[in-house]
């Protein structure tokens, strides 16, 4: 397998504050500790690939405002190759807003900006890195239409596609066949079979609710569990990575810590079951502290994580 990352997706400003508890509709809650990270789900993955060693590019656009140098350069500080990162000057950089609660639990909006403007023709002048990946990394933040003109670029290359379905929505089965590996937490596992939103459904539920969409066309399924661990699914067998237990401070981007981890093992030659114990560990790290991309773990926090949790051995890192 080729060694280089490529992640094709969203750059964000995230506008973060601390809740009390989350609103009901018509409430005002009052906030604290206000703080505005980097962030975006395609830039959160390719920071953290980079920072666990990873060769990564990435592949987006930001807007025409002061940030988009900052957002730049925040993912060039740990050797993420940003050349295919575009400007679209008549548009703002995508921006999020956070709330979390006193749990780590938080609740996202989004405003895609200049990633909402990253069209599959703006992709086409990516081509050449594209072919270079041995993994693309994709997400649902930017044009459904880039992400599946990306993801037939990926195969034409030979490259192995991760796809995070989030934010949820409804997937065509012709982009399930041309995925690898599809990577769903609960909820969007709920929203792409069509059950309600839903946390904590248990391993046989996820098992079940996996399995349609193998039967939609998709290769493998992932299923991120959040503290209950995570789940592999095929068309015949099934694997648990139990969670790696610390004190949860802030849940942002834990899934994409997990799927660069498990791109960064892939291409360094390590089994799926590596991969996950990889994966799982740096979920777990990301979340015992605040913020997107600040987050991120070194390897040698992760293999610090694995050697507390006794994985270290069967990792092979």
């Amino acid at each position: 397998m080729k060694q280089k990352i490529v992640v094709v997706g969203s750059l964000h400003i995230d506008f973060v504050i601390n809740v009390p508890h989350f609103p009901s509709p018509g409430e005002t809650v009052v906030g604290s500790n206000f703080q505005v990270f980097p962030g975006g789900k395609g830039a959160n993955q390719a920071y953290a690939a980079a920072k666990l060693g990873g060769s990564v590019s990435m592949v987006g656009q930001v807007g025409g405002d002061a940030q988009a140098d900052w957002l730049k350069k925040n993912l060039a500080s740990v050797g993420v190759d940003v050349s295919a990162v575009r400007r679209d000057p008549k548009n703002p950089s995508g921006t999020a807003g956070i709330s979390i609660d006193p749990s780590g639990q938080n609740q996202i909006l989004i405003m895609p900006g200049a990633n909402g403007t990253f069209g599959p023709a703006q992709l086409k002048e990516s081509k050449e890195i594209l072919e270079s990946a041995g993994i693309v990394l994709l997400q649902l933040e930017i044009p459904l239409e880039t992400v599946e003109a990306a993801v037939h670029l990926a195969n034409k290359a030979g490259a192995v596609v991760m796809l995070d379905p989030a934010p949820a929505r409804d997937l065509p089965d012709s982009l399930l066949h041309l995925v690898d590996y599809l990577t769903p937490n609960e909820n969007e596992l709920a929203a792409l079979t069509g059950a309600p939103p839903s946390a904590g459904i248990g391993r046989e539920h996820a098992v079940q609710r996996a399995r349609i969409l193998i039967e939609r066309g998709a290769n493998k399924v992932i299923v991120k569990m959040g503290p209950h661990g995570a789940l592999l699914v095929t068309k015949d067998q099934e694997h648990f990575w139990p969670v790696v237990s610390v004190e949860v401070v802030d849940t942002t981007a834990a899934g994409d810590a997990f799927n660069a981890a498990f791109a960064v093992a892939l291409v360094a030659g390590k089994s799926e079951m590596q991969a996950g114990q990889f994966a799982t560990a740096a979920g777990a790290c990301s979340v015992t502290r605040q913020g997107a991309q600040p987050s991120m773990p070194t390897r040698n926090e992760v293999e610090l994580m694995m050697k507390v949790s006794g994985h270290s051995a069967q990792s092979g890192f």
